[in-house]
């Protein structure tokens, strides 16, 4: 079918599609926009795993707490100036701040800080295993508050995630003693930096009925990076005594690199999708964190990645589709 315009003394027709292309066009587009959901929603994990390689070579020169409290408060206020340049509500009212700050002590500060002491006395694949548990500690929670449920194939997911986490860093746990305890250990404060991030994550829904999420997330960065700030201080990080001027431009590039893209826009897109979808597919995607910072730590800093570990990651990716397979609506990107 053509459809026919005159333009000055020359008539111009032009085929109109048909509707086998309309068909495919449509089924083009559709297919755009579910990789680019997904590529949304992989983002944050992406981004932690990479920028877990980049605090590797600088936390030596910097000290942790001077790192935890860097990748909260410049990545907070670049948060804020975006949020405001979108015209989103500035936070306002008791409830509003109250909300906020409580949000910032359990999933920026304790969260940070708990996994800034963890990494100084454990195993990083130990460590890494017991962070990325959190997603079960999500989905008892989710379950408990806001009546969601994945059914029996999901919650098999979530404890086949683990094994996956498990066979990803194998390598590093058969180095460590075992003969360590539990309480009082590195392990024990990566746990509870793994439920602080599962309770931050479950918190936000609460926090965003006051606030804008992404204002709320912006702001909550940066008050629960203060109080790094003073530990870093009273700790003594090798930062504070003036060992930044031994950095190089790789150094504040890694810096940088944690602070805007492993804190501000992964921080940002996690807290949005988890006032929008299901908390608990949306958790089950941190499996793909140990995933990313295992394929770049073998890339950038020369760590092994072993057959065992590419079972972990295929087993991993099992566990994300078994948890997700009924509904891809972890975050609805609109």
């Amino acid at each position: 079918m053509a459809h026919c315009v005159r333009t000055g003394p020359e008539v111009v027709c032009l085929l109109s599609p048909t509707e086998n292309e309309k068909e495919v066009m449509a089924e083009g587009e559709s297919i755009a926009k579910g990789v680019w959901k997904w590529a949304v929603l992989v983002s944050p994990f992406f981004f932690w795993g990479t920028a877990m390689v980049a605090m590797k070579k600088v936390i030596p020169k910097s000290g942790p707490f001077f790192v935890s409290a860097f990748r909260l408060i410049p990545a907070g206020f670049l948060l804020v100036a975006f949020a405001t340049f979108r015209g989103r509500r500035f936070p306002s009212g008791f409830s509003a701040w109250l909300s906020i700050s409580l949000f910032a002590f359990v999933d920026a500060t304790c969260f940070q800080g708990f996994l800034a002491q963890g990494l100084q006395m454990t195993s990083a694949g130990l460590g890494s295993v017991i962070i990325d548990s959190q997603p079960l500690t999500v989905a008892v929670l989710a379950a408990l508050f806001f009546g969601e449920s994945i059914g029996i194939a999901g919650a098999a997911g979530l404890v086949l995630g683990v094994v996956g986490l498990i066979l990803l860093e194998l390598p590093a746990l058969s180095f460590v003693d075992s003969n360590f305890s539990l309480w009082g250990s590195g392990e024990w404060w990566m746990l509870l930096a793994a439920q602080s991030m599962a309770v931050g994550t479950v918190m936000v829904r609460w926090v965003s009925k006051y606030s804008d999420p992404v204002m709320a997330t912006g702001w909550h960065m940066v008050i629960g990076g203060l109080p790094l700030v003073a530990i870093s201080i009273l700790d003594g990080d090798p930062a504070i005594n003036g060992s930044l001027k031994e950095f190089n431009s790789t150094d504040i590039l890694a810096l940088l690199y944690t602070s805007v893209f492993g804190s501000a826009v992964s921080y940002g897109v996690f807290f949005y999708c988890a006032t929008k979808g299901s908390l608990t597919k949306l958790s089950s995607l941190t499996f793909f964190t140990p995933m990313f910072a295992s394929i770049f730590g073998f890339l950038c800093l020369g760590e092994t990645f072993s057959l065992l570990q590419l079972v972990g990651a295929i087993v991993t990716l099992a566990a994300i589709y078994m948890v997700n397979y009924r509904d891809t609506s972890a975050c609805d990107i609109g």
